[in-house]
């Protein structure tokens, strides 16, 4: 049965809802996004490009800054491998780790003690549906993403990264205790697309369900990174006092 009405988690601190994309190959770069606009935001996400840059470090700097990280790599690979990827960052403190693999990944996951902190991938938001198609996929994105955010929930995961456009599905069925983490957020000013193809705006986002949302090169391309993401959290709040 559909469970209707349900919200995002409301206890989430303004500053933590936008999670800032350092996806820069620098560390001193990076530190110094920090420290530009860590007086507006709290949580940060450490991708490919820069832990292969910076490593743990950057990610246990960023913590030492009072921050949270969500450390984005998208853990793929046998089971048992991992496991031991994920027990290698609980030394660290991250908040999220994502893992982009099938059930018995997840459930390896989880079992290392991430059970507070796995984020399930679900679909790329640079997937549509003809990617989706050439992939072999005969589902909609929509249904690909319900699917496995509902076997991710059962299988203990803290959460899903998931397009706001598949949000409501999701908070629909699965309930307020399914974190849902959304990338592709454009502001409405902004029409690029970028690498994106499942966009959305932040305020639509959270109203639509998410608790997090992650931004990235519209903040970093900003003349005023910082007043833009005053701009954002205000939609973000507004959503969330009509919700």
């Amino acid at each position: 049965m559909l469970k209707t009405g349900l919200t995002p988690d409301k206890s989430i601190a303004l500053e933590k809802r936008i999670i800032f994309a350092l996806d820069l190959d620098a560390p001193e770069t990076a530190k110094a996004w920090v420290k530009h606009l860590e007086s507006r935001i709290g949580f940060y996400k450490v991708g490919l490009e820069l832990f292969l840059a910076g490593g743990f470090p950057i990610v246990e700097w960023i913590i030492k800054q009072g921050h949270e990280v969500m450390l984005d790599l998208k853990f793929f690979d046998v089971p048992r491998t991992v496991a031991s990827a994920v027990r290698q960052t609980l030394h660290s403190g991250v908040s999220f780790i994502t893992v982009h693999g099938n059930d018995a990944m997840l459930k390896a996951a989880v079992e290392a003690g991430g059970r507070d902190k796995i984020l399930a991938v679900t679909a790329l938001t640079s997937l549509d549906q003809g990617d989706l198609t050439s992939l072999g996929f005969s589902c909609s994105p929509e249904a690909l993403v319900v699917s496995r955010a509902e076997r991710a929930l059962a299988i203990g995961c803290k959460g899903v990264v998931a397009s706001g456009l598949e949000a409501p599905l999701l908070r629909n069925r699965l309930g307020p205790s399914l974190c849902i983490v959304t990338p592709g957020i454009r502001p409405i000013s902004n029409t690029e697309l970028d690498d994106q193809k499942r966009i959305i705006d932040p305020g639509r986002a959270i109203r639509q369900g998410a608790d997090h949302i992650v931004v990235g090169r519209p903040l970093r391309r900003a003349g005023d990174p910082l007043a833009l993401a005053a701009q954002m959290q205000e939609a973000v709040q507004e959503a969330l006092l009509h919700k």
